[in-house]
């Protein structure tokens, strides 16, 4: 008989060649534990996902009350759903008036997806803007901004139409031109290695967008959710996007995304043609309930408020003459080493002390972390120390 591992590589799909193979059996809070009863804490957080943790209480209970009223009704945007509702209502109620019309997916891809097709149908236009090492999803409509090409090229042909241009670097700005439907950029670039934008600089892409007339999405599938130390990451820098992508943190570690725009921008999809952008499980109800205790939590309890305090607490010890560099935006770091294989033997050596880290798709050289939002100071210390023994 095979027994559990057999069959995950005998009938699951693999996505590389090397996977982890822990054998998870339980999650709770921090922490992850395998079949042996060994115990992980989690510093990736699901890639931002689980940024309450995993299994917080309120989720759980939201979801479970949830389970007990309905399941899947009917193709999103059809019957009142309350859960949905309210979600809308609440997450637009925490961002600028221009914000106020929410449509649920069920991933960053697909947000992705969604706000290119709104883009063109508002604008008119067929040409996108992207930045370079950014990463929006794979799908083939999301890939197509993606550069550099290693990661897509096996797929080509992909979306025609994409420019692409360099995150910080003003001058690329010119390339924004009266034929661009849209400039769709990170907040924070994420697999790029955590990289923050510098003073002005979205402020001159909005007024770039502005003078064109192109829209700029903002998509803060990972920066949001209080991981840079804000509840969204744009409002540190005095702009407001007219398209925001939402997915990870926001459920609470049940599937769901968003784009938001103003309902003046989001009516075009309802009429020439009629249902012009659908999804089946979008804005899912138990999926929604989830994100709506996710929300309330964060709104409730001071977990953003001390983002920074705990920023800083790791930038404190994450101090070694093998680290190139320390990155970060809240708590969301790049700890920069000598090479990919440097990387891979520090992930490991941490996975085996129980820690579990990453890295980025874009800068293999560097260490991601972004843990829970709840991780405590005890828990940083620790986490820290695993890290910086590994590294010796």
């Amino acid at each position: 008989m095979p027994n559990l591992r057999q069959l995950f590589l005998k009938h699951l799909a693999q996505t590389s060649e090397f996977p982890l193979m822990l054998e998870i059996e339980r999650a709770d809070g921090m922490y992850l534990f395998d079949s042996d009863g060994k115990q992980y804490m989690d510093l990736i957080a699901g890639i931002g996902v689980s940024g309450l943790g995993h299994r917080h209480p309120y989720v759980i209970e939201a979801t479970k009350k949830q389970l007990d009223s309905y399941l899947h009704t009917l193709v999103y945007g059809e019957f009142v759903l309350a859960p949905q509702v309210q979600l809308a209502s609440l997450l637009t109620s925490n961002l600028p008036d221009s914000l106020d019309s929410v449509y649920f997916v069920n991933s960053g891809a697909e947000a992705t997806e969604g706000a290119m097709k709104l883009a063109k149908r508002y604008t008119g236009r067929a040409e996108i803007v992207a930045c370079k090492n950014a990463y929006h999803g794979s799908t083939q409509g999301a890939a197509s901004l993606m550069w550099p090409k290693d990661f897509t090229q096996a797929f080509h042909p992909l979306l025609p139409g994409i420019q692409h241009i360099e995150f910080n670097c003003e001058k690329d700005l010119q390339q924004i031109t009266e034929k661009t439907a849209a400039v769709i950029m990170e907040t924070v670039q994420g697999e790029w290695g955590v990289r923050r934008p510098e003073k002005e600089y979205l402020k001159k892409v909005r007024q770039r967008c502005d003078e064109v007339g192109a829209l700029l999405i903002l998509d803060e599938i990972q920066a949001g959710y209080g991981r840079t130390g804000s509840l969204f990451a744009f409002e540190q820098y005095d702009i407001v996007p007219d398209v925001l992508l939402l997915a990870k943190g926001m459920g609470g570690g049940m599937p769901i995304g968003a784009f938001v725009s103003a309902q003046s921008i989001m009516q075009v999809l309802s009429h020439d043609p009629v249902l012009g952008h659908i999804t089946t499980f979008g804005g899912h109800p138990v999926c929604c309930a989830a994100a709506l205790a996710t929300l309330e939590t964060l709104l409730n309890e001071d977990y953003i408020a001390e983002v920074k305090q705990k920023e800083q607490l790791f930038l404190q010890l994450l101090k070694h003459p093998a680290i190139v560099e320390v990155r970060s935006a809240g708590l969301w770091l790049a700890v920069e080493l000598k090479d990919f294989e440097t990387v891979q033997s520090v992930i490991h050596k941490c996975i085996a002390k129980g820690l579990i880290t990453d890295w980025f798709l874009f800068n293999s050289r560097s260490l991601r972390i972004a843990p829970p939002l709840i991780i405590n100071e005890e828990e940083i210390n620790w986490a820290c120390k695993i890290i910086l023994e590994s590294i010796e």
